[in-house]
């Protein structure tokens, strides 16, 4: 194991697991906890999962998997330069949406609207609820049994009504403490990531151009300096080596000015970061211009009338397929059947969340189109 700051998360001080097991041989807790998520169900559903665009509408657009995967080598990169645990990282990277819907952010919305008088729905706290109780594995327990540090690094959001419900996970929701380093790193590595990866999904797309990103200065700046480097480069090598220089920038930026924070802090131990504000953060600067940046996005791509168009009919899918389970529990398979004799709409909803986007399709037919069966 790389030399860890003192500050960083310790395999051999966690806190531990939910359910005592023998300590892993030729492994440390967190490589033991990453390579539980790696072989997990609910982690190979990833592939078939949307990030903006639908899974069928091409090959080469971002899915859950591969952005969950762009996390964790980001996360990687900046644990290894400021001495943090780059296992309870990339655990935490790879794990932070096993409980995203299928259809992204529509997907949650609606399901959301569907729970409202359930419990509600938030994509974090499935999560949590994946690798706690519904990967089903292992004999002597359900989940994933990971550790306290990672399963607090992946619920990054929390109100205070369902912290009240999660034990030691939800402590620092109603303490107003902070989770690990590692934890916040993993946070702002998926912001990096997904602003990023969604402009080069974008521009691949032809539903945002290079001209309106010229608008941005993060793009502008970057753009720029590809065109004085490379006359006359045109397609996705332009577009490639300009984005790959903005990641470049932001992680840059981060790794420089967390490590300031850090040593202006004088924090000490793991448990000092628990007393102080977040490190893990960007410059003024940086931070300003990434807003800039997910600003456009949601203005020129994510609500772009063709995105909205999936969008709408990913909701009509996640409400039909509710109302449906919930009316008539009996049209759900076997395995969940007896389950929702006890909690019948989180039930629908653990398996609704777990659906692919073309499982959720097919689904919605078998249920809707009599010449499907």
């Amino acid at each position: 194991m790389p030399d860890l700051a003192t500050y960083a998360s310790n395999p051999d001080t966690s806190r531990g697991r939910r359910h005592n097991e023998d300590k892993a041989i030729g492994r440390t807790e967190f490589q033991r906890d990453r390579d539980r998520i790696i072989h997990s169900a609910a982690f190979r559903r990833l592939e078939y999962k949307t990030q903006v665009f639908v899974n069928h509408e091409g090959d080469l657009f971002r899915t859950r998997l591969t952005h969950s995967i762009e996390v964790a080598q980001i996360g990687r990169s900046i644990a290894r330069s400021l001495g943090l645990n780059e296992d309870l990282t990339e655990a935490i990277a790879l794990a932070h949406d096993l409980g995203h819907t299928p259809f992204g952010h529509a997907g949650q919305d609606a399901l959301n609207k569907c729970m409202h008088e359930h419990g509600g729905f938030e994509h974090n706290l499935q999560s949590l609820r994946v690798v706690d109780m519904l990967e089903h594995r292992y004999a002597s327990f359900d989940g994933l049994n990971l550790c306290f540090e990672t399963r607090e690094g992946i619920l990054k959001h929390c109100s205070r009504k369902n912290a009240e419900t999660l034990g030691d996970v939800g402590e620092r929701f109603l303490s107003g403490e902070q989770p690990s380093l590692e934890a916040q790193l993993a946070n702002l590595a998926d912001e990096i990531a997904y602003n990023n990866h969604d402009v080069d999904d974008g521009l691949r797309s032809g539903l945002i151009t290079i001209d309106q990103l010229r608008e941005v200065a993060l793009f502008e700046r970057h753009l720029a300096k590809v065109e004085t480097l490379y006359p006359g480069l045109k397609d996705r090598r332009l577009v490639h080596e300009t984005i790959r220089r903005m990641i470049n920038t932001l992680v840059l930026d981060l790794m420089r000015e967390s490590a300031e924070c850090i040593r202006r802090s004088g924090i000490i131990t793991s448990d000092d970061i628990r007393r102080t504000p977040p490190l893990i953060t960007f410059s003024d600067q940086i931070r300003n211009e990434s807003l800039e940046l997910k600003r456009f996005l949601r203005t020129n791509l994510y609500q772009h009338y063709q995105v909205l168009r999936m969008t709408s009919k990913a909701e009509r899918i996640i409400e039909s397929l509710f109302k449906a389970f919930g009316d008539d529990p009996r049209l759900l398979p076997e395995e969940h059947q007896h389950l929702a004799k006890n909690n019948k709409y989180r039930t629908v909803a653990d398996y609704i969340a777990g659906m692919t986007d073309r499982y959720a399709i097919k689904e919605y037919r078998r249920l809707f189109s009599v010449e499907e069966t």
